[in-house]
């Protein structure tokens, strides 16, 4: 029943509009009863978002069953692939839905509140896990704003192409910039160097001031 109130809605909103189509009219269309609408959605809007609450916690609980020993910059972003995999499970519902949205405002508004509940999410499990660290608080915000800024900017272009391409290709070069940007590289091995070695020729009997004087110049330390 919820797909089909979706699909009622979607067949609507293309034929008459959004802001000409009521609740009555996708109920009606869908052969449900206007109880059943509220069951599965709150408001009209929520039709247009179905699967967000889905996703959120699908999110939220991804970031919890870590075990603490992952690199947290790389954990948001895989975090945010969960989202894509969402928009890219229907290619041809999201391109609806991103044209529908673009045209009604009060979508656009709607659709930002949910962005910033994924942001939240984000900032929240960096949070946790900066915790004690200099401006922790600040350094959890910025890399879950850049995250999101990211992967929208990258999930809009692949919108605006009609869901051609590849998704993952494209969301993963601009979560790239992210992660070279905040992530924790491994560090470098360990190299060893060759030892210098200095060979000073000085006059038999010069003091010793002037040896040591010698060395220090061919060593650069004057």
């Amino acid at each position: 029943m919820r797909d089909a109130l979706v699909a009622a809605a979607f067949r609507l909103f293309l034929e008459r509009g959004y802001e000409q189509t009521t609740v009555d009219d996708i109920v009606a269309l869908a052969g449900v009863g206007r109880r059943s609408f509220f069951r599965y959605f709150p408001s009209k809007e929520d039709v247009v978002f179905p699967d967000h609450e889905r996703c959120l916690a699908d999110m939220t609980d991804f970031l919890a069953s870590g075990d603490g020993t992952e690199e947290p910059v790389g954990r948001v972003c895989d975090a945010a692939r969960l989202v894509l995999r969402m928009y890219a499970e229907n290619p041809t519902f999201s391109v609806q839905r991103y044209r529908l949205t673009k045209k009604v405002p009060g979508l656009r508004a709607y659709e930002l509140s949910v962005v910033w509940r994924y942001e939240r999410a984000l900032a929240e499990y960096l949070r946790a896990r900066f915790a004690g660290r200099r401006d922790g608080t600040l350094q959890a915000d910025v890399i879950a704003a850049a995250v999101v800024a990211a992967h929208n900017n990258a999930l809009r272009s692949w919108l605006r192409s009609d869901g051609q391409g590849d998704a993952s290709a494209t969301v993963d070069h601009a979560l790239g910039y992210v992660q070279s940007a905040f992530g924790t590289a491994p560090p470098a091995p360990l190299v060893e160097q060759p030892e210098d070695v200095v060979v000073v020729v000085s006059r038999r009997g010069a003091p010793l001031w002037r040896v040591v004087q010698e060395i220090e110049t061919t060593l650069g330390r004057d």
